[in-house]
């Protein structure tokens, strides 16, 4: 027995050995991760929560997501509307209000609802050229700062806040108004680009009844924050990329009347110069279908019969296109042919698909 074990002893001495050569530890204990690190492996960093630079899991969830980077016209109209709405606000409270862009990100729907810091309210509007909805929040302390700016409040003083309780009537009905006037200059900063229309559907509460998208949907997130002295809040704009799918082409310009291409000043040089190109037309005086032998056998001196007459009238064409009909004649020296009406249906549609082409 005493034998044994000193042969067991010595082959444990010897695999100890044999794994310090190795670099290897004998005895190792398994190594747990704090949640610093898990959160850094999946990619969640709640003290960075904007970041633009996500790593881990989250980039893998979020690869699908188009970046508004790749819409440069919105950041255009997003510019042109912060614009508008410093002057509108401005008469529309009669107080100095500064409006500022704060961020555009792409997200989300249902990130974007569950992450809505409640009380709020939600305004749900339509555009009616693109046939979609898009989505307004308004945070508390800017319906507070409206309310208490337009209903006579002191300057230089913050606005009250009042929680525990829904919104009252007025509360609500000030809001709106706002709501109303900030659609309106979006609308004028769509109109450079296409008229859009945004009109306001209904005002939410509640994030479950502001549901316009899926969940999975992407959505363009606009943040701007409104100032007004020691007053104000932010408004969030929410715009599904559904919603911008029928303008998308034109989004995707680098300045404002790109036609991807083609150049307007190049496009009126061509079009000016059409005008003073010569083009061949010809004068058809008759057509006649006969059998192939029969022109076969046609001979120097034979003589064709035309159907037409002195009063007949004589087909223009331009190659294949036949462009109206005339009346032969003659000016000094030179048989001339008179038009007697207007551009045919086939040459006015070769037109028309030509220029769309």
């Amino acid at each position: 027995m005493a034998d044994a074990a000193d042969i067991e002893e010595e082959e444990d001495v010897l695999d100890e050995e044999a794994a310090e050569a190795e670099g290897a530890e004998p005895t190792t204990q398994e190594r747990i991760l704090n949640q610093d690190e898990i959160d850094s492996l999946l990619g969640f960093d709640v003290g960075d929560e904007s970041a633009s630079d996500r790593s881990g899991i989250r980039a893998i969830i979020n690869s699908a997501l188009v970046s508004y980077e790749r819409l440069p016209m919105l950041e255009i109209i997003f510019d042109r509307l912060v614009r508008l709405m410093t002057t509108s606000l401005r008469n529309f409270t009669s107080d100095n209000v500064e409006v500022s862009l704060d961020n555009i990100s792409s997200v989300r729907f249902g990130d974007y609802l569950n992450s809505i810091p409640l009380p709020a309210i939600l305004s749900v509007f339509r555009a009616e050229q693109l046939d979609n909805y898009g989505l307004m929040t308004v945070d508390s302390n800017l319906i507070y700062s409206i309310v208490d700016v337009l209903l006579g409040g002191r300057r230089g003083t913050a606005a009250m806040r009042v929680e525990g309780r829904p919104y009252t009537t007025i509360e609500r009905v000030l809001v709106q108004r706002m709501v109303e006037v900030v659609l309106a200059d979006a609308g004028q900063a769509f109109d450079p680009l296409t008229r859009v229309d945004f009109h306001l559907d209904r005002l939410e509460t509640n994030p479950r009844f502001a549901a316009i998208a899926r969940p999975a949907n992407a959505a363009i997130l606009v943040k701007l924050r409104i100032d007004m002295e020691d007053r104000g809040g932010k408004l969030e704009l929410l715009l599904p990329y559904a919603t911008l799918e029928p303008i998308r082409k034109m989004l995707l310009q680098q300045f404002m009347g790109e036609k991807f291409g083609r150049d307007n000043i190049w496009e009126s040089h061509l079009a000016s110069e059409l005008w003073q190109t010569d083009v061949e037309v010809r004068a058809v005086l008759d057509e006649q279908e006969m059998p192939l032998h029969r022109i076969k056998e046609l001979k120097v001196g034979d003589t064709l019969m035309l159907g037409a007459g002195p009063d007949s009238l004589v087909s223009l064409r331009c190659g294949i296109i036949p462009l109206t009909k005339g009346r032969m004649g003659r000016i000094g020296n030179k048989i001339a042919v008179r038009s007697e009406g207007a551009l045919g249906l086939p040459a006015r549609q070769a037109i028309i698909e030509e220029a769309q082409s």
